[in-house]
């Protein structure tokens, strides 16, 4: 068995599409996504396949020059546990030292995982006034939702945010 996780291309888009419609169903642990914002944010994954099949997925969105989002992670069905979903997070966190970030976001249903990994509970939003006023011009949905902004309060029920300190 070997996991090997690299940058996505724009010939795995279908197969990350697949990937996060396991989990974007009835009781949704991740929000849909387009296929067009796939391709549109495809640099920002990383796709992990397990000899050779892709089985996993993860991105990293930059929010501000010290602060990023993981997003997006999602491992099919048949291959949970066997660390595939933690080589992704490893593999994001990587990127984002390498980015200069120093803070990762995310939002999640899955608590004690990213807690593993680092990934503390947060009630308000970590930065200050004068960055939160930047964020607010951003149309991204995830932006909104670490601003805890009223109009995603549908999408966030029952989702922690949490923050890791890299």
């Amino acid at each position: 068995m070997t996991i090997t996780v690299r940058p996505a291309r724009t010939s795995d888009v279908l197969a990350i599409r697949d990937l996060v419609e396991n989990y974007a169903g009835d009781g949704p642990r991740l929000l849909r996504k387009n296929t067009v914002t796939l391709y549109e944010d495809v640099q920002e994954f990383v796709i992990a396949e397990l000899d050779g099949v892709i089985v996993g997925c993860g991105a990293l969105h930059v929010f501000w020059h010290d602060l990023g989002e993981i997003r997006t992670v999602a491992v099919s069905p048949n291959s949970k546990g066997k660390g595939i979903g933690s080589k992704i997070i490893e593999a994001l966190i990587e990127r984002a030292k390498v980015l200069g970030l120093t803070r990762l976001f995310c939002l999640t249903f899955e608590i004690k995982f990213f807690t593993s990994h680092g990934f503390q509970p947060i009630k308000e939003s970590p930065v200050d006034a004068s960055t939160y006023a930047q964020l607010l011009l951003s149309g991204d949905q995830g932006v909104a939702e670490f601003l805890d902004l009223e109009h995603v309060k549908p999408n966030t029920l029952g989702n922690t945010r949490m923050l890791k300190i890299l």
